[in-house]
C-alpha cells in the first residue's frame, strides 16, 4: 500500500507545474484557482497570490495566437481533456512556450466541478506554430483555424442562451434565490476546498460571519416584503465592498458569511468589518421609509498556525456571539479565551448528553408562601445537575448550552418523571401542596410532548402552575403554542406569566394568553422598600395583574421589609430566600414538619418585624 504522507509529498516533488482551478457548473471556460505547486509558480514567474483567487485568465497575454485562445476556450467549454502548445508570457513579460493540459475532475462528495491544469515549458523550433492536441495527440489542421472561430463564436452564442436557462437549476444548487449570493451548500464545499488546500500549504484566508441586529423587529413591523428588501440591500452593499476573490454568501435568515484571502496582515481583514460597520450605520431606503439595522460581525482567521481549519466557520460563529452579547452593532476577533470557552462548551454538551442518558437531572424546591397567613401555598420547581466534578449546578450554568443542542424536551422529561416521585413522597407524608409550578421555554411550549410528560408524571394537572417567560407572550400566540395552552387550560393546568417587566411588557400579550398569576420580577420587588419611585412602578405592576383579576406573585423576597411591603401593596404569594432557598423533597419536607407549614408570621404594615425563617426553624 502506498501511504498518504508519501502521495501528500507528490505535488511538490514533481517538476510539472500543477494547478487546481474551482469551475462554474454552467461554463468550463469559467473557473478559480484555490491551488498550485510550486514549479507552477515558477514557470510563469508568478506569486502564489498571483495565482489563488484568480480566474485563468491570468494566461492570456499579447504573446498568445489568438486561435489558439479561442480553441481553448471552445475544448474548455465543452469539458474537453486536452494539450496545447502555446506561447505565454511570464509576469515579467519575457515570452514562453509551454505545453498546457487540462483535465476535467469532479469532486465525488459534492458534485463541484474542477480543471486540473499542468504546465511544461519547452524550447520550440524555430517558426514553430501553436498546436491544440486531442488525447490522441493529433493536432489541428492550420487550414481549419477559419472553421474553428466561427464554430467558436456559434457556441459562445449558444452557451450565453443555455447559460440562461440554466442559471434556474444552478441557483437551486449554489445560489440564494433572493439575494443572487452563494448558498450554505455552495459556501460549504468551497470552504471545504480553501481548508484542504491550506493543509497542502495552501494561501491563508479569514471568514467574516454577519448576523443582522434586531432584524426580527424589522420583518414584524413593516411586514416580510420590507425584510425582504433589506436583505437585498445588505446584499448589494456586501457584494460592493468586497472584492473579485472573496465569496460572500448568505447562510439563511439574515445571516450572511465572506470568505476573504489573507492579505499580509490581518488588518485588512479588520478594514473590512470596519466597512461592514459603517455601511451598516446608514439607512436604508424601503418604500419611501427609512429602515435603520445595524450588524454584528465575528471574525476568525485560519492559517498554517491552525490546529483545525475545518472549525474556523465555528470560531467566526463563536466571535459573533461575544460581539452580541457586547453590546452588538460591533466585531469581536476570535481569540485564545474564546476557544477555552468554546471547548468548554463542547465538553459540557458532551456531559449533557451523558447525563440525559443516565437520568441525572433532579427536582428541587422553593417555597410559594401565602402573603396573609405566612403558610406555605406552594413550591416552585426548579431543575438541578448533581455533576459529577463540578458539584451541584444551577440551570444558569446549562441550560442555554442545552437549549443550542435541542435536549430541553429530554431534561423536561427526566424532571417531570422525578417531580411525580417527589410528589408522591410528600403526599405519602401527609404534606399536601397544592401547587407545584414548572417553568416552560417557548420551544416546549409549541412541542406536543410537553402534554405527554405532564400526563405520565402521575401528577393531577390540577395541582400543576406552568410559568411562561414574558418573552413568549410578547411575541403573536399562533399555532402549536395557541394549541398548546389551550390544550393545557382543558388538562386544569394553571398558567403563571414569570419575570413580568423585565422586557417590553405588552398587556394585549397578556390578555392573548390570559393567564392566572402574574410574578413580578426581583428586580422590581427589592428596591421598593427603599425607593419610593421602586415603589411607584411596583404598585403599578400589581394594579395591572389585579385589573386582570390575576393572582400577583412578588419574586426574589430577602428581607422582612421587602416581604411586608409586597403585602401590604396587593401580592397574593410571596417568593424568595427570606422563606426558604430551593431544597430537596425531603429537606422541604423537615421544613414544613419543623414549622407546621408556617413559613412568615407576617405584622401589621405599621409594625417592624425582626422575625425570621431562622428563628422559626
Amino acid at each position: 500500500m502506498i501511504s498518504f504522507r508519501l502521495l501528500e509529498q507528490v505535488p511538490s516533488k514533481c517538476e510539472e507545474g500543477l494547478g487546481l482551478a474551482l469551475a462554474s457548473d454552467d461554463d468550463g471556460a469559467v473557473m478559480v484557482f484555490h491551488w498550485c505547486n510550486r514549479p507552477f509558480l515558477q514557470v510563469m514567474g508568478f506569486e502564489e497570490a498571483d495565482v489563488i483567487g484568480h480566474r485563468a485568465t491570468i494566461f492570456v497575454s499579447p504573446d498568445m495566437d489568438q486561435s489558439t485562445h479561442l480553441l481553448t476556450i471552445d475544448k474548455l467549454m465543452r469539458w474537453e481533456h486536452f494539450s496545447v502548445k502555446v506561447q505565454l508570457s511570464k509576469k515579467n513579460g519575457v515570452p514562453i512556450w509551454v505545453t498546457m493540459t487540462w483535465t476535467p475532475l469532479t469532486d465525488p462528495e459534492n458534485g463541484s466541478r474542477w480543471w486540473l491544469c499542468s504546465l511544461i515549458e519547452f524550447q520550440p523550433n524555430c517558426g514553430k506554430t501553436s498546436k491544440v492536441q486531442d488525447l490522441s495527440g493529433e493536432a489541428a489542421p492550420s487550414h481549419l483555424l477559419g472553421e474553428y472561430k466561427e464554430k467558436v463564436a456559434h457556441l459562445e452564442s449558444e452557451n450565453r442562451r443555455l447559460r440562461s436557462i440554466a442559471k434556474a437549476v444552478t441557483r437551486d444548487s449554489n445560489e440564494d434565490p433572493l439575494t443572487g449570493l452563494s448558498n450554505r451548500r455552495h459556501f460549504e464545499a468551497n470552504v471545504s476546498v480553501w481548508t484542504s488546500a491550506l493543509r497542502n500549504g495552501g494561501a491563508s484566508f479569514a471568514i467574516l460571519y454577519i448576523d443582522l441586529d434586531r432584524f426580527k423587529a424589522i420583518n414584524d413591523t413593516l411586514g416580510h416584503e420590507a425584510g425582504d428588501g433589506l436583505l437585498v440591500a445588505v446584499a448589494s452593499m456586501l457584494k460592493r465592498i468586497t472584492s473579485d476573490s472573496d465569496l460572500v454568501a448568505r447562510l439563511g435568515g439574515d445571516e450572511f458569511v465572506i470568505v476573504r484571502p489573507l492579505g499580509e496582515s490581518a488588518l485588512e481583514i479588520s478594514g473590512l468589518a470596519d466597512e461592514i460597520m459603517q455601511e451598516m450605520s446608514k439607512p436604508f431606503e424601503y418604500g419611501g421609509k427609512s429602515v435603520s439595522c445595524s450588524a454584528s460581525v465575528g471574525l476568525a482567521i485560519a492559517d498554517a498556525n491552525t490546529k483545525i481549519p475545518e472549525e474556523v466557520v465555528g470560531d467566526a460563529d463563536t466571535a459573533l456571539y461575544h460581539a452580541k452579547s457586547t453590546g452588538r452593532g460591533r466585531w469581536s476577533f476570535f481569540t485564545a479565551e474564546m476557544h477555552a470557552q468554546s471547548v468548554a462548551t463542547r465538553h459540557l454538551a458532551a456531559e449533557l448528553l451523558v447525563a440525559c442518558e443516565q437520568d441525572e437531572f433532579v427536582p428541587y424546591f422553593q417555597p410559594l408562601v401565602d402573603a396573609s397567613t405566612g403558610q406555605i401555598s406552594g413550591v416552585e420547581v426548579l431543575v438541578r445537575w448533581p455533576h459529577p466534578t463540578r458539584g451541584l449546578l444551577p440551570p444558569t450554568d446549562f441550560l442555554d448550552v442545552a437549549a443550542k443542542m435541542g435536549i430541553l424536551a429530554e431534561i423536561d422529561a427526566i424532571l417531570f418523571s422525578r417531580l411525580g416521585e417527589a410528589v408522591k413522597y410528600l403526599d405519602n407524608a401527609q404534606i399536601e401542596l397544592s401547587r407545584f409550578a414548572i417553568n416552560v421555554s417557548a420551544g416546549r411550549l409549541s412541542d406536543t410532548t410537553l402534554l405527554h410528560d405532564i400526563k405520565v408524571s402521575g401528577i393531577d394537572p390540577k395541582r400543576l402552575t406552568v410559568e411562561i417567560l414574558e418573552s413568549v407572550y410578547l411575541e403573536p400566540v399562533h399555532g402549536a403554542t395557541n394549541w398548546t395552552i389551550e390544550e393545557l387550560r382543558e388538562l386544569g393546568v394553571e398558567i403563571a406569566v414569570d419575570d413580568f417587566g423585565t422586557g417590553h411588557a405588552s398587556v394585549q400579550g397578556l390578555l392573548q394568553i390570559n393567564p392566572d398569576v402574574l410574578k413580578i420580577d426581583r428586580q422590581f420587588v427589592q428596591p421598593a422598600a427603599a425607593s419610593q419611585r421602586a415603589r411607584a412602578l411596583i404598585e403599578s405592576l400589581i394594579g395591572i395583574g389585579k385589573s386582570l383579576g390575576l393572582k400577583v406573585v412578588a419574586e426574589g423576597v430577602e428581607t422582612e421589609a421587602q416581604a411586608q411591603l409586597a403585602r401590604d401593596l396587593g401580592c397574593d404569594i410571596l417568593q424568595g430566600f427570606h422563606f426558604g432557598k430551593p431544597m430537596t423533597a425531603p429537606e422541604l419536607l423537615k421544613v414544613l414538619n419543623e414549622t407546621s407549614g408556617w413559613l412568615w408570621r407576617s405584622t401589621s404594615k405599621f409594625q417592624q418585624s425582626e422575625l425570621s425563617l431562622d428563628n422559626l426553624l
